[in-house]
């Protein structure tokens, strides 16, 4: 089994622990939601909205740049990003089915595949730069306040530590072609022998050489061309940075609902810790995982456990939910309306 797969295994276990253990908590924070603001709970709906259209914003803003897109509508362009966050959000990949997912609708609307992988790598990339920098200002403002502890450094530490290692390891690999024919040959070679082992010889490779080496060299050339012109990635930055904020916002609304006003700086840390955790978690969307660490987070920064249980719950059933019913429907019309076709018009 992977590591993903044993760490999901074991946080779930750990999760079902502190259930038991936490049952008397469980009890109080189910009482609690009597007591929810639902006019509150409310602003959670266009607040979700707007941050999958900040998502999307940083994809498709450098695609613009670039040329692409130049004739699809902005209510095209927020409707993707509702598909976007519907498939990472149910599929359990660890985001590896948004990146198909959207690698083919774009491709409807002549954008290469490399291009679309780089338009995503640009995304995760900005979204930790930007989250890094909200991080920093949130620790600064927990010492001025005086409620930072060694916990919440080491944990912004280990985030930090974390997202600049993921950024440079990408940048090691894509701003060399030499490293990048490496990589390309590596896949190559590691998908054609477990796709012949699992079709026990029937099927002898799923990918060729030259086809991979070829997309290695056009996301290798998009990265050159960012290199030469940073400037590209202003307005992809700037919704990284509203999408971040858009993201801790809505965990505060959910708490707000209920009547207790956690501090955004602490949310910020136990939505990154959070969020990371999930990344590498099989289960669709870090179900269960990102619950788990947040709660305990929480629960030791101070936060009653009760309304930490209540509002972080609350806070995760309402947004999936939302997900699935923006995000359902426009994803089933795009695959019955075009899935069979070669263009997708504005």
């Amino acid at each position: 089994m992977s590591f993903r797969g044993w760490l999901t295994i074991i946080t779930l276990v750990l999760l079902a622990v502190v259930v038991i253990f936490a049952w008397p908590e469980i009890v109080k924070a189910y009482r609690l939601l009597d007591d929810v603001n639902l006019l509150i709970l409310a602003l959670l709906i266009p607040v979700q909205l707007l941050s999958y259209y900040a998502t999307g914003g940083m994809i498709f803003s450098y695609l613009r740049s670039k040329g692409d897109l130049k004739e699809v509508s902005r209510w095209r362009i927020a409707r993707i990003a509702l598909e976007l966050n519907f498939v990472n959000h149910i599929l359990p990949s660890g985001g590896a089915a948004g990146f198909s997912y959207l690698g083919w609708v774009l491709g409807k609307f002549g954008v290469k595949p490399s291009r679309s992988t780089m338009s995503q790598i640009v995304r995760f990339m900005l979204t930790f730069v930007s989250f890094v920098i909200l991080l920093v200002i949130a620790v600064v403002f927990l010492a001025i306040d005086g409620r930072i502890d060694r916990v919440i450094i080491l944990l912004s530490s280990l985030i930090i530590v974390i997202c600049v290692g993921v950024m440079f390891g990408t940048i090691f690999v894509i701003g060399n072609s030499r490293r990048m024919k490496k990589v390309s040959n590596g896949l190559t070679k590691f998908a054609n022998k477990v796709v012949k082992k699992f079709t026990r010889g029937k099927r002898p490779e799923i990918l060729k050489a030259d086809v991979l080496l070829n997309f290695f060299d056009d996301l290798h050339d998009d990265f050159l061309s960012i290199r030469r012109d940073a400037r590209i990635l202003i307005k992809p930055f700037v919704w990284a940075v509203i999408a971040n904020l858009l993201d801790v916002a809505l965990i505060w609304i959910a708490f707000w609902s209920l009547g207790y006003e956690v501090s955004p700086a602490i949310l910020f840390v136990a939505f990154g810790v959070s969020s990371l955790a999930s990344a590498i978690s099989v289960t669709p969307g870090g179900a269960g995982v990102y619950e788990a660490i947040m709660i305990a987070f929480l629960a030791s920064s101070s936060v009653p456990p009760d309304v930490a249980i209540a509002g972080t719950l609350l806070a995760r059933v309402t947004l999936v939910l939302g997900t699935i019913l923006f995000g359902y429907m426009f994803y089933q019309l795009t695959v019955l309306k075009y899935g069979r076709n070669t263009t997708i018009r504005k």
